[in-house]
């Protein structure tokens, strides 16, 4: 289970096998099959940490142990509850901000910021080629660009620190990591206690939001490093209520979500949509 109600429950062998015995054992107590049934129903919800507990140079399980998930992983969590952005899924985190990033002419959407107290989370998913991973290149690239970029081992694998200017003149530490997918690459830049502090709750909290997320890349033709389409953000009854009424209309022949657009996305002129997300355990209200 995430780490807010979303993710996956590990399978606890010991838990099958106190239950058989419970089951088998007739002079059994009630108050040890009680005692035995509640332990095996503890051990059945240990979580599964969504990213390995020790820095890495390489993220290897990504889409068995791991994510963030492909919609077509096996052991991908259940995104039903999810807000759909359309190259993603957004999991629920309670007490967090959600800001869209949008095209300023077009408004086409460009990627979204997660903000949880003091961090923050900027998170983009880009087309791959389909032999190998993106993120090598991408990392290459900002090293080579920026005197001031630095590698290092992280919770996804090999990550950058990243000095950025901001206004006032001030300079805030930046953490990149990337992760490959099939055909995609999802970036996060984290900001924040997220980005110094490996040790902070607010790391942790966000490291495992970026782990959960689950991505769609469609079937669009895209170039490598484009960004995978995305659309405003759809609810999960929104979507639930698009999907109950195209199977009713049987005359239609389109199976998208609305507002679904096509094709990559031009990056120049962007602006921030603030989007207020309410009610839980799960996303039901945009504002």
């Amino acid at each position: 289970m995430g780490l807010f109600g979303f993710g996956r429950k590990k399978h606890d062998p010991q838990a099958d096998d106190t239950a058989k015995k419970v089951a088998a054992d007739g002079n059994a107590s009630d108050t040890d099959i009680d005692a035995d049934a509640d332990n095996a129903h503890v051990s059945a919800l240990v979580d599964e940490p969504s990213f390995p507990d020790e820095p890495s140079t390489d993220y290897e399980g990504r889409g068995e142990e791991y994510g963030p998930w492909d919609t077509a992983d096996e052991d991908a969590p259940g995104y039903d509850d999810y807000l759909d952005l359309g190259a993603f899924y957004l999991p629920f985190l309670q007490d967090i901000e959600l800001r869209i990033k949008a095209n300023r002419s077009s408004q086409q959407v460009l990627g979204c910021t997660v903000t949880y107290k003091s961090s923050s989370v900027e998170i983009e998913a880009f087309a791959a080629p389909k032999t190998m991973g993106l993120w090598d290149d991408v990392r290459g690239d900002l090293l080579s660009s920026n005197a001031k970029a630095s590698e290092q081992p992280g919770a996804f694998g090999m990550e950058l620190k990243l000095p950025v200017s901001v206004k006032g003149g001030k300079t805030v530490i930046t953490r990149i990591a990337g992760v490959d997918g099939p055909r995609w690459m999802l970036r996060g830049i984290f900001s924040g206690n997220a980005a110094i502090n490996p040790d902070s709750e607010e790391t942790k909290t966000l490291n495992e939001f970026f782990a959960d997320i689950v991505v769609e890349r469609g079937e669009e033709p895209l170039a490598p490093r484009d960004l995978i389409p995305m659309h405003p953000p759809v609810a999960p009854a929104e979507r639930k209520a698009a999907k109950d009424q195209e199977s009713d209309d049987t005359e239609s022949d389109s199976n998208e979500i609305p507002k679904r657009p096509k094709g990559p996305f031009d990056s120049d002129q962007q602006t921030e949509v603030k989007t207020t997300l309410a009610r839980g355990p799960m996303f039901s209200e945009v504002r």
